[in-house]
């Protein structure tokens, strides 16, 4: 994983120099794995972000807005207890290993100052979140518990002793002699790569291969060159935190010349971990939450491309109604040639410019008049069908369109926006209310998404329909901008401006490309028009628009403009 040793040495030490010394002052707990404190430090207010996520474990400075909930875990209320209104003495890591401790003194409910340590452990499904009386080194509470059944090795309970995980042998390459770093190789056994992981502590597959790479295949003297420039970058915290934009997104603190990828380089490692991850945890929440809610839209969508084909099956054998209507006629005119127990009669086709014969097959126990009557009724009810089907087709078709504009909203819904889809298909009959859901609860403003141009230009984005249409129909004026994805299911954007600049024009249209279906795709083609060119037809599904007037642009979604227009929005918050 990208955070290893190295990165947490990088993000400890930022810490230190940032916020200590520095006074807890709000401690919230917006998800089970998650925690944000309000740190007090150096004149202004930090938001210190500490997961325990199992793929997104992590710990830095973020920008981002967290949901917390109505009532706070206990967790967080022992937290509250113990660690609010206290004051960060040292954020230190243990070794070179993914573990921080932070060490917070205050004082307890008779006055007395007592120094508590906050460990948080980065150590992918295994990572924790734990606060340790540092007198006696007992477990206060862990945000995640680990029993002697789980773990004989060391139990994360309140009331047991902290106990670090085990030792695996390694060095720590902080301190390591490079004579001691070169003996410990093995030139003739090849795969130096994964050698160099058994020797240093915190070396993640990313450094390690990147000293081999820059070493080459180079004499022993070359690795230990290698080895001591690196080593010399991690002692003297000479960091260069970047994010490589590639198939596989990937983030390092260290100039990785191994890398050909794409390279956005960023001030601070905090700032790098936020924009790497920002989302991601999220959505990944989000996935868990809406599962259910995808897989059935999926299956109504499914269902309802099954229904086409199975109608366009019926038109095709409509296609065939003449030919009933014909031998209707032919029979009615060839009647005196039909008797009652014919199976089959042959008839001049007048039809036939060259008046060739045609056999039209009966049925014995009918008269030759029912006969007749049976082949007109037959082509009655296959034109008549034809019309149905071709009405049904195009309904599946809307709700096709439909279904895949709500499967679009939930791949970039935030989980404040998955009650709003929930609900919206309860109105419409897809979901079944829940008895506790039948009670009237006072309705809440749709929170659509703000972000502001680089001109200042508030740009309003809508996740779901009811987003959507509170921006179109209530929020926009009737001269402000209106953006969508041209025959794409997207978000409606709405530039609060009749006449905005080029820049904030193309930003508009970079948001409804960013959160629309084509997110991945390249050139994705945007209509823009004035909100009163916008209509919403009598009986649309909701979210549905018609309009007018409308120019296109054809931009690139760009997710770090995006992450820029949301800072704007922040910013000026």
């Amino acid at each position: 994983m990208s955070f290893d040793g190295v990165v947490t040495r990088a993000i400890s030490h930022e810490l230190q120099e940032t916020i200590t010394p520095g006074r807890i002052i709000k401690i919230y707990q917006p998800t089970q794995t998650e925690l944000i404190f309000t740190i007090r430090s150096q004149g202004k207010n930090h938001s210190l972000l500490l997961s325990a996520h199992p793929s997104y474990a992590r710990m830095h400075l973020t920008q981002e807005k967290y949901q917390n909930p109505k009532e706070p875990p206990m967790f967080c209320m022992l937290l509250r207890k113990h660690l609010v209104g206290g004051f960060i003495e040292s954020i230190e890591q243990v070794d070179m290993e993914r573990i921080i401790r932070i060490s917070v003194r205050s004082k307890d409910e008779i006055g007395d100052e007592k120094t508590k340590t906050f460990i948080v452990e980065i150590m992918g499904k295994h990572s924790n979140l734990i606060l340790v009386e540092e007198e006696r080194e007992m477990i206060l509470d862990c945000i995640k518990h680990v029993s002697p059944a789980q773990n004989s090795y060391r139990t994360l309970l309140p009331g047991h002793s902290y106990k670090l995980p085990p030792d695996q042998g390694k060095h720590n390459p902080v301190n390591l002699d490079s004579d001691t770093f070169i003996r410990k190789l093995d030139f003739n056994a090849g795969k130096l790569d994964k050698q160099v992981m058994n020797v240093c502590m915190g070396f993640s597959p990313m450094i390690a291969k990147e000293l081999v790479y820059r070493a080459g295949l180079g004499s022993s003297e070359r690795y230990r060159q290698t080895f001591e420039e690196i080593q010399t970058t991690l002692r003297n915290h000479d960091y260069a935190p970047q994010i490589f934009r590639g198939q596989k997104e990937q983030f390092y603190v260290l100039p990785l010349y191994s890398k050909q990828e794409e390279i956005e380089h960023y001030s601070s490692v905090s700032e790098m971990l936020d924009a790497y991850y920002s989302g991601k945890a999220e959505r990944d929440r989000v996935k868990q939450q809406a599962g259910d809610l995808a897989r059935f839209l999926k299956n109504e969508r499914d269902k309802n491309e099954r229904k086409i084909k199975k109608h366009y099956e019926t038109l095709e054998k409509a296609e065939n109604a003449f030919e009933y209507q014909k031998y209707g006629e032919l029979l009615t005119a060839h009647m005196h040639l039909v008797k009652q127990g014919d199976k089959a009669v042959t008839v001049v086709d007048y039809y036939d410019p060259e008046q060739s014969e045609v056999t039209i097959e009966l049925n014995p126990n009918r008269t030759p008049s029912e006969n007749a009557q049976s082949y007109f009724q037959t082509y009655g009810k296959m034109k008549k069908s034809k019309e149905v089907v071709q009405h049904e087709i195009t309904k599946a078709r809307q709700e096709i369109t439909y279904l895949e504009q709500l499967i679009q909203q939930i791949d970039s819904a935030r989980e404040e926006d998955i009650e709003e889809i929930r609900e919206e298909l309860r109105e419409e009959g897809y979901v079944k209310a829940r008895p506790q859901q039948k009670k009237k609860k006072k309705p809440q403003k749709p929170q659509p998404d703000q972000f502001i141009s680089s001109d200042g230009t508030t740009i309003l984005v809508g996740k779901n329909n009811k987003q959507n249409e509170y921006v179109t129909t209530r929020m926009a004026n009737r001269d402000d901008i209106w953006l969508h994805t041209k025959d794409i299911p997207g978000s409606h954007v709405v530039i609060r401006d009749s006449d905005p600049g080029e820049e904030t024009l193309l930003e508009a249209a970079q948001l409804a490309a960013y959160f629309s279906k084509s997110r991945s795709s390249s050139s994705v083609p945007v209509d823009y028009t004035l909100i009163r060119h916008v209509k919403k037809p009598n009986g649309a599904k909701p979210g549905f628009v018609t309009y007018d007037n409308q120019k296109t642009l054809f931009v690139t979604p760009d997710e770090g403009m995006v992450r820029s227009l949301r800072q704007n929005k922040q910013t000026a918050d």
